[in-house]
């Protein structure tokens, strides 16, 4: 299961990364104890525009972790579109950083086979699953239909001309079930309520920020990933 957790599974490299940039562009900064033990302090550094730059302007590869480069790209998007909660943010880039490996998006309690998933074949295993499962189902739905229409959009599009389910289809299946899961007791359990709140009744503007992410600044249109998006 998904949770905004990225934050607090941010690794050394990522602080000794953090408090360099920050240093090099003179920017006042806090030691590392305050970055590892202090969440306001941490937070508030990590919106930093030069964090940004640095990910997006660097010559080599960063010796950074992913969720810690998806929740620095995702959180100067998510600003400049007006979706300023940074648990939502952290739920987004915990997804892309899950969904970036196939092999984690296989869909729970059984349904469907490997990666190639039908949203139909998700929807009608709904129908003969435990409460539990109804929950974990709800919420791969919501994040599958929010990662590849937010990640690839034009290929969700040049699929639909074809038959396959369009944009407004995966629009409205991911919100309803974000909405769906929202009001679970595991939901509340992990505090993903408002998250899930959201990312449903915000769906659309929340992937159209996903699209300017991966359009400008994350380049895949060469990643292996689009033999997962299905009819």
């Amino acid at each position: 299961m998904i949770t905004a957790n990225c934050r607090d599974r941010f690794t050394a490299s990522d602080f000794d990364f953090i408090i360099r940039t920050l240093a090099a562009a003179r920017q006042q900064t806090a030691s590392l104890s305050e970055l590892l033990t202090e969440a306001e302090t941490r937070d508030m550094i990590l919106d930093h525009e030069a964090l940004f730059h640095a990910v997006l302007e660097a010559d080599a590869p960063l010796a950074i972790s992913p969720q810690c480069y998806f929740y620095i790209l995702l959180r100067h998007v998510l600003k400049q579109q007006g979706i300023v909660g940074r648990e939502v943010c952290d739920y987004l880039a915990s997804l892309l950083e899950t969904f970036s490996h196939i092999e984690r998006m296989r869909a729970p309690s059984g349904a469907g086979e490997g990666v190639q998933q039908y949203v139909s074949d998700l929807l009608l295993a709904q129908q003969k699953a435990s409460n539990s499962q109804q929950f974990l189902l709800r919420a791969h739905i919501g994040n599958y239909a929010l990662f590849i229409t937010g990640v690839f959009q034009d290929r969700v599009e040049e699929r639909s001309k074809r038959g396959a389910p369009d944009m407004e289809f995966y629009e409205h299946v991911g919100a309803s079930n974000f909405l769906a899961a929202s009001v679970h007791s595991v939901a509340r359990e992990h505090l993903l309520t408002p998250i899930f709140e959201e990312l449903g009744e915000r769906f659309h503007e929340i992937r159209c920020a996903l699209n300017q992410t991966a359009e400008t600044h994350m380049h895949l249109d060469e990643a292996p990933f689009p033999s997962i998006i299905t009819p």
